[in-house]
């Protein structure tokens, strides 16, 4: 490889296409559209989902259900699958979940369902625990730790402010 070879075919100004200039330009006549058709006329423009005229793929498949944007993505695990990765007297926190493989991808909370067997004296900490979970943990020996989720965006509240004047009745 040569230095000269470098930049070689890679132009940083290029001069636009001048469409419609005579046939010596190589874009002149239909200048690029082709003959006839829809793409040759003026003003032409498709929908983004248009598909030669067959119904397209948005309009064939059926709008089903809510998909709620907003909700909370919640891992659940179970007792079991917990009792069997960790050893007596442990605690268990969401990152030791993630560490020990029983939580995968991104979530915002944590919830630990009750199926399975615990004879193992646990320290579990979650945002979230089914009742027969917490029951089994409690008679177990341990304990469920509930974690704060992320607090609620308190909207529409006025803030009370410190030098503004009392109600006074006119008398």
């Amino acid at each position: 490889m040569n230095l000269n070879d470098v930049h070689r075919g890679i132009h940083k100004s290029k001069p636009r296409k001048r469409l419609g200039r005579g046939i010596g330009s190589g874009h002149g006549k239909t200048a690029g559209r082709g003959h006839k058709g829809q793409w040759a006329r003026n003003g032409v423009s498709f929908l983004a989902v248009f598909e030669g005229g067959t119904s397209p793929l948005v309009r064939r498949i059926p709008k089903r259900g809510f998909n709620n944007r907003w909700a909370k993505n919640v891992v659940v695990v179970n007792l079991g699958d917990v009792s069997e990765h960790f050893k007596s007297g442990d605690h268990v926190t969401p990152e030791a979940l993630v560490a020990a493989n029983l939580v995968k991808g991104n979530y915002d909370e944590v919830k630990i369902l009750g199926d399975g067997k615990i004879t193992k004296k646990l320290k579990i900490s979650a945002h979230r625990f089914s009742k027969t979970a917490s029951e089994k943990i409690a008679a177990a020996g341990g304990e469920a730790i509930v974690l704060p989720g992320n607090a609620p965006v308190a909207k529409n509240q006025k803030k009370d402010k410190a030098g503004s004047k009392s109600q006074t009745s006119k008398g």
